[in-house]
C-alpha cells in the first residue's frame, strides 16, 4: 500500500500531555477562563492572572496580598502549594506476582510516595472517591519520616527508599529543629490538596490526629476543603488504661471529618438499636415504636387540629411547632393502623415506626461524635498479632472496628463506594472494608499507598518488624507489611463461610520513573545520547510496564478489564472493550504492517466500542516512517483514527 501522508501517527514523548500526570495548575487556569475570560492576560513567563480586573469582579477590598489576614501561614506554605499542583514524571508498575487474584480484583495496593501516586492517580480518579481515611504520622517529635527536598521527587523517593544508590538519611522531626510545625504542614497540606480532588461531590474524608497538630491541621483543612464543609470532630477513645507520666492522661485521638460539598454529602449515622422496638399488639408487620407527629419545620397544610375519634378530643401541634405531616397523609396513616393515641386527655397522637421497613430502607440513627464503644488501639494491637502470627510487627494500630464504623458512616448506599487511605500502614482501613462489606451487603472496594520506609534492624522499634520480612524473604519495609497483612486477612476472610463472597483479592503497583525516556543530552557526548534516545522507551521495561502507563495517563482504572490477542506474531492488548488497543512489540517489519492492521481492525468491529478508540504503538518498533504512515492508513480506513506511538 502507498503511503498515505494525510493520516499521520502522533508521536508521544516525555513533554506530552498524554505522558505525564493531571496538569491542575492548567486545569485551575481553564476554569477560570471559562468562568471569567477577561481575567487571564499573557505575561512574560505565559498565561498570568490580572489583579487589577480581579479586584474589579469581585471589589478591592475583598483582595489582599497583606500579610496581616487570617489564616494559618508558615515557611514554606507557597511552596507546598506549588508542589501539589507540580505534574508527576512518574508511574505505576504492575507486580502480578504480588498481588492477590490479579485477574478479578478491583482493590489496589500502592507501594510509593503518596505525594507522588496521588498525582499519577488524577487522571484516573479525579471525582470518583467516596469516603477518604488517613491516619497521618503524628508530630511525635520522632520517627517522622519525609524526604529533604522535591527537586527531582521520583528521585528522592528511590534515594530516601534505599532502591538507587546514594540513599538519603531518613530524618526525624524534633522539636528542637526550630521547624517542628511547619516541617509537618509542609508535608501533609500537598497530599491534602491533591486528595481533595479526587473526592466525588458526595465524598467525605476522615483524618485521625493526636492533640499536638489537631488545631493546626483543622485551621488547614477550613482553607482547603472551605470551612463550611466541617462535618465534625469526633473523639475517639483509643485507651482504657491511665498514664501517669504527665498532667492529664491522654486517653483519645481526634478524627477530623470533612466534606468535598456539604450540602451533597450522604452520611449515615450508628445501627439501629433493635431493643427499642416491641410488638405488644402482635402486628403482622412486626416490632415497631411510637415517634411523635409535631416537627419544629413547619409547611404547607400542617396546623390543622387531629381529633381521638374514641374520646373526641382535638390535638393542635405543640406552641411554635407544627404536624409533621398533611391531613390527608395523617388519614392515611391513620386507615393504615399506625396512628396511636395515648390514654390521657394531653396525650398528643404518635406515629408506629417499624423497624424492618427502617433496616430494609438502609436507614441508621444519629452518631454520636463520643466513640466510646470503636475497639481501642490494644484491640488493634491484639488483631494484628493474631492475623500476622506474631507479637510487635505493628506499632498501636487502628482497629478494624473504628475504620469500620467511620466507613460505615461514609459509604454510599447504592453507588460502589470507592474507599482511598494513603498513609495504608498497617493495612487496616483494607481489612475494614472488606469486614464493613460483609457485614452490611453493600459493594466497596478500596485503594492503599504506602511508603516502603526501610526498617532497621538494629533499632529497638523496627527490630521485631525487620526480622519479621526476613522471616517471609521480603525486603525490609513496612509495604511489605502492608502486603502481607492484606494477604493473611483477605485469606481469613474467605476461608470463613459466614462472610459471603467477598473481593478479598488486591493489585500491587510500585511507583518508578516513567516508561517513557526524557530526553537528557549528555553534552560531552552528544552522538551517544542521540543514538541512545531513538528508543523513547526505558530498557528493560515490560509490555505490561508500558500498559499500565497508558491507562494512567490516559485517565482508565487501573483495574479496568484488559484481553490480549495473538495476530501475526505480535500480542495485542485491548483495555475496557476496545477503548484502548495496544501493540507494544519492538519490531514491526514492514512486511507485517497490513496483517497488524488488520487484525487490529477485525478484532476493534468484534468488540464494537461505545466510543472512539485510541490505539498505540512503540515507535522504534516501525522500519521507517513509510511503515507507521501506513499502518495509521490502514487503521483510519477500518474507523480508528486516534493512533498514537510512544
Amino acid at each position: 500500500m502507498n503511503p498515505m501522508t494525510e493520516n499521520k501517527m502522533q508521536k508521544i514523548d516525555a513533554a506530552s500531555a498524554q505522558a505525564q500526570s493531571a496538569d491542575l495548575m492548567a486545569a485551575n487556569i481553564a476554569q477560570l477562563r471559562a468562568l471569567f475570560p477577561e481575567l487571564l492576560t499573557e505575561g512574560p513567563n505565559g498565561v498570568s492572572v490580572n489583579v487589577d480586573v480581579l479586584k474589579s469582579l469581585v471589589g478591592d477590598k475583598t483582595v489582599t496580598d497583606a500579610d496581616e489576614k487570617y489564616g494559618l501561614n508558615w515557611h514554606g506554605k507557597r511552596q507546598a502549594r506549588r508542589l501539589a499542583l507540580t505534574p508527576s514524571t512518574g508511574t505505576l508498575i504492575p507486580c502480578p506476582e504480588e498481588s492477590v487474584d490479579w485477574d478479578t480484583t478491583q482493590n489496589l495496593m500502592i507501594e510509593g510516595d503518596n505525594l507522588e501516586v496521588l498525582k499519577l492517580l488524577q487522571k484516573s480518579y479525579a471525582g470518583k472517591v467516596k469516603l477518604i481515611y488517613i491516619d497521618p504520622p503524628y508530630n511525635t517529635g520522632k520517627d517522622f519520616v519525609y524526604p529533604d527536598n522535591f527537586q527531582d521527587s521520583i528521585k528522592n523517593y528511590l534515594e530516601l527508599t534505599g532502591q538507587v544508590e546514594g540513599a538519603r538519611k531518613i530524618s526525624s522531626n524534633t522539636e528542637s529543629s526550630g521547624r517542628f510545625h511547619t516541617d509537618w504542614l509542609n508535608m501533609i497540606y500537598p497530599r491534602l490538596k491533591i486528595a481533595r480532588d479526587l473526592l466525588k461531590d458526595d465524598g467525605v474524608i476522615f483524618l485521625s490526629i493526636d492533640e499536638k497538630e489537631v488545631a493546626r491541621l483543622r485551621v488547614a483543612l477550613d482553607e482547603i476543603f472551605g470551612e463550611e464543609n466541617f462535618v465534625s470532630n469526633l473523639v475517639w477513645r483509643s485507651r482504657t488504661s491511665i498514664s501517669d507520666d504527665q498532667e492529664v492522661s491522654l486517653n483519645h485521638n481526634h478524627t477530623l471529618i470533612y466534606s468535598r460539598r456539604k450540602e451533597a454529602l450522604e452520611y449515615h449515622g450508628d445501627p439501629l438499636d433493635e431493643s427499642e422496638y416491641d410488638n405488644p399488639d402482635t402486628d403482622a408487620r412486626g416490632a415497631w415504636k411510637l415517634v411523635p407527629l409535631d416537627a419544629n419545620k413547619p409547611g404547607g397544610n400542617t396546623m390543622y387540629p387531629i381529633q381521638n375519634p374514641k374520646t373526641g378530643v382535638e390535638y393542635l401541634p405543640p406552641i411554635g411547632r407544627s404536624w409533621a405531616i398533611n391531613p390527608e397523609e395523617f388519614q392515611r396513616l391513620f386507615d393504615d393502623g399506625r396512628i396511636k393515641f395515648g390514654k390521657s386527655n394531653d396525650a398528643a397522637p404518635k406515629k408506629k415506626l417499624y423497624l424492618k421497613e427502617r433496616l430494609t430502607a438502609g436507614e441508621t440513627r444519629t452518631s454520636s461524635s463520643v466513640l466510646i464503644d470503636a475497639g481501642t488501639t490494644k484491640d488493634g494491637t491484639e488483631e494484628c498479632s493474631a492475623i500476622m502470627g506474631s507479637k510487635g510487627v505493628f506499632d498501636y494500630p487502628k482497629p478494624t472496628s473504628l475504620i469500620s464504623r467511620l466507613i460505615q458512616y461514609g459509604s454510599s448506599a447504592n453507588d460502589k463506594t470507592t474507599v482511598l487511605d494513603f498513609f495504608a500502614g498497617s493495612g487496616t482501613t483494607g481489612h475494614a472494608t472488606w469486614l464493613r462489606s460483609a457485614i452490611d451487603g453493600r459493594s466497596r472496594r478500596f485503594i492503599l499507598v504506602q511508603l516502603p520506609e526501610p526498617l532497621d534492624p538494629e533499632d529497638v522499634n523496627q527490630r521485631v518488624a525487620a526480622k519479621f520480612c526476613d522471616k517471609l524473604g521480603k525486603p525490609r519495609n513496612i509495604a511489605e507489611l502492608t502486603k502481607e497483612r492484606l494477604r493473611r486477612a483477605g485469606a481469613a476472610i474467605k476461608a470463613d463461610s459466614m462472610f459471603g463472597d467477598i473481593d478479598t483479592g488486591f493489585r500491587v503497583f510500585r511507583l518508578n520513573t516513567s516508561n517513557i525516556r526524557a530526553w537528557n543530552p549528555d553534552p560531552v557526548n552528544l552522538d551517544q545520547s542521540l543514538f541512545s534516545h531513538q528508543d523513547h522507551l526505558l530498557e528493560g521495561r515490560t509490555e505490561p510496564d508500558v500498559l499500565h502507563e497508558l491507562l494512567l495517563k490516559l485517565g482508565l482504572d487501573l483495574c479496568v478489564p484488559i484481553a490480549r490477542h495473538h495476530v501475526a506474531g505480535k500480542y495485542l492488548y485491548s483495555v475496557g472493550g476496545g477503548v484502548l488497543i495496544a501493540c507494544l512489540a519492538t519490531h514491526i517489519e514492514a512486511a507485517d504492517v497490513e496483517a497488524v492492521a488488520q487484525g487490529i481492525a477485525a478484532w476493534h468491529k468484534e468488540q464494537s466500542p461505545a466510543g472512539d478508540t485510541t490505539c498505540v504503538f512503540r515507535d522504534s518498533a516501525f522500519a521507517d516512517d513509510v511503515a507507521k504512515t501506513n499502518m495509521a492508513a490502514i487503521l483510519a480506513q477500518n474507523g480508528i483514527v486516534n493512533v498514537r506511538s510512544l
